[in-house]
């Protein structure tokens, strides 16, 4: 089977197990650098071209599209699904998961545990925007901030104000939300592949940080999940429709609640608390996907 990735940096921790998985699975496995593919869009016709030579006979694409170029990665990412390459979250679910308002609303569409959540726009509104939400502390975060980047916390009302005035002097959308003491700066990663948690580990974050992020500091441990928490990761990633996502949980009075859902999520983190062979699980499940798709076709 041949199978490419789409990632900036070949080196990365993520990139290299899930082409190592792949080939010592028997499949061809390459690595995009999705800047350098360029397309051509005609009626009926589309086609992608890397470094000077057209790209063709890719039976799967994994998306591993950073934040920072989800326009152009989903736009590569769509133009080989109109190629009728398969690919496990598709160019849409990742700009829906991108968008955190939008994801929370989806999520709470479906009733799925949230932590109180509001949103707007004009600075006349502040103070009932926040009293809508409730007494601090609130927790600030930009609208697609990652990896714990644009998340502060405001302990004191006059600090919830300060940061949202500033915020809104960089025309940054974000949102607040209710600070969830309990779960005493820690929360659980769930990683769905296929319908199916595959592995999960508690974080938690250094000690004086809320934020739980590896990337800050935070330790992690495997953990064992209970059957509310399963089920909530694995609605959250039918909700979002993602076959591969990262749904992190906060452990609260009034059950789980998911606090993001990440169309792609990192590997060294969880394959290093766990054991689990993640990248080997999401390989297996693109193949039998894959070899379903030619079956049907006969």
């Amino acid at each position: 089977m041949k199978i490419a990735i789409l990632s900036r940096n070949t080196k990365l921790y993520s990139t290299v197990r899930l082409v190592e998985a792949g080939r010592q699975r028997g499949h061809r496995v390459r690595v995009l650098d999705p800047l350098r593919c360029y397309m051509r869009i005609a009626p009926g016709d589309f086609s992608v071209h890397y470094k000077g030579r057209a790209l063709a006979g890719y039976d799967a694409v994994i998306p591993r599209v950073g934040a920072s170029i989800t326009f152009y990665g989903t736009a590569v990412l769509r133009q080989f699904e109109m190629m009728g390459v398969f690919t496990p979250n598709s160019s849409d679910a990742i700009l829906r998961a991108r968008d955190k308002l939008r994801c929370l609303q989806l999520l709470a569409r479906e009733n799925l545990g949230l932590p109180a959540t509001v949103f707007g726009d004009n600075p006349d509104d502040t103070a009932d925007l926040l009293a809508m939400l409730g007494d601090p502390p609130h927790v600030i975060k930009l609208n697609e901030g990652s990896q714990g980047q644009g998340v502060l916390l405001a302990e004191k009302y006059s600090a919830s104000q300060s940061v949202i005035e500033a915020f809104r002097g960089l025309y940054a959308n974000f949102l607040v939300q209710e600070f969830i003491r309990e779960a005493n700066g820690a929360d659980i990663r769930c990683f769905v592949v296929g319908g199916k948690v595959v592995a999960a580990m508690r974080r938690q974050g250094r000690e004086g940080e809320f934020r739980s992020n590896l990337h800050r500091g935070g330790s992690a441990t495997a953990v064992e999940l209970n059957a509310a928490e399963t089920d909530t990761a694995l609605r959250a990633a039918r909700t979002m429709s993602l076959n591969v996502a990262g749904v992190d949980l906060l452990r609260s009075r009034r059950g789980p609640l998911v606090l993001e859902v990440n169309s792609s999520p990192g590997l060294e983190g969880i394959e290093s608390a766990t054991g689990v062979d993640v990248a080997g699980e999401i390989i297996d499940y693109i193949v039998r996907r894959v070899r379903k798709r030619k079956a049907s076709k006969g």
